[in-house]
């Protein structure tokens, strides 16, 4: 039976895409995890999981042993990298050098590496493909932008058949509530919902993004996974879910999903544009992954309804 190492299989976007793998797929997962003996999740009992620290030769060397391909998604996040741009440097950078080099000792067939859209600038905007020139401005987008280098790099030397996949704006309902995501756009509005009964913008909500559900993330891993390395171009990927909306189109729709689903619709509160504002055209990309016979099958609703039962069932319902 196949086994896939998923780094940062705890997490937001690697709980969803390790129950994909072996709920769909019937593989083996093995998930990392920073805690010392950490046992199988309850959410996915089958998982094997090891303690990892990417900058530990031991650690790595261990975790790709016996693995047929590598999901990396250990990463500091946003918020962590402003905080402290060179940790971000040493984690996201080097840290990916590592776990690669190790998959490579190990002969891992596969290493998909999860970058970020946001190398491309921010705010995202225009027509955005994978030839369209990165301007990393967040040290978060910056170390992902040079991990993305190092396994493109080892791609291209033939050492390893490696992928880079930039995922725009993923949303979905996670696999436990203690992921540490709540402050993404879509996480933090239902829990607003169920919490405080309001929909809280701090800005006008005119700006555009692209979302794309967990589960077509989870797709989208699934088939690059099974891809032989000559029907991936030159292993870049962009993954967006086609579905460009404004945050104030977006929190009504959550707002509109509340009702259906918890029976009742929370007031929306949110300033109003300033004079002249206006938000730049969006047209996020993903020809080239589905000329590789990719199709997106994501539902936005489905993927709200189930964080808002989520956020009910975790954080309660304000009176």
């Amino acid at each position: 039976m196949e086994k896939f190492l998923i780094t940062g299989g705890f997490g937001y976007i690697g709980g969803r895409i390790a129950r994909y793998l072996v709920n769909e797929s019937g593989v083996t997962v093995r998930l990392t995890t920073s805690q010392p003996a950490a046992k199988a999740p309850a959410w996915l009992p089958a998982a094997q999981v090891v303690s990892m620290d990417v900058c530990n030769d031991a650690d790595v060397e261990a975790a790709c042993s016996g693995v047929t391909g590598v999901v990396h998604l250990a990463a500091l996040n946003e918020h962590d990298c402003a905080a402290d741009p060179q940790r971000a440097l040493q984690v996201n950078g080097l840290g990916t050098l590592n776990l690669l080099r190790a998959a490579q000792r190990c002969r891992v067939r596969k290493f998909i590496y999860f970058s970020t859209a946001h190398v491309y600038g921010a705010p995202l905007a225009g027509t955005i493909t994978e030839s369209t020139l990165p301007r990393p401005a967040h040290p978060y987008a910056i170390t992902h932008r040079l991990a993305e280098d190092l396994v493109l790099a080892a791609r291209d030397q033939g050492a390893i058949d490696g992928v880079v996949v930039r995922m725009s704006n993923g949303f979905g309902a996670p696999v436990r509530a203690g992921v540490n995501r709540w402050t993404l756009i879509v996480n933090d509005l239902c829990r607003q919902a169920v919490s405080t009964r309001k929909l809280v913008l701090r800005s006008s909500g005119i700006q555009l993004r692209d979302f794309v559900t967990l589960g077509d993330a989870a797709r989208a891993v699934d088939h690059l996974l099974r891809l032989p390395v000559t029907a991936t171009s030159d292993g870049l990927f962009n993954l967006g879910g086609e579905c460009v909306m404004s945050v104030s189109d977006l929190t009504a729709r959550i707002a509109g999903r509340c009702a259906a689903v918890l029976g009742f619709r929370p007031v929306v509160e949110k300033p109003a544009p300033a004079a002249g504002e206006k938000a730049d055209a969006l047209d996020f990309r993903i020809d080239k992954l589905k000329k590789t016979g990719f199709a997106l099958q994501g539902c936005m609703d489905a993927e709200i309804d189930a964080t808002l039962w989520l956020c009910h069932e975790a954080f309660g319902t304000a009176p």
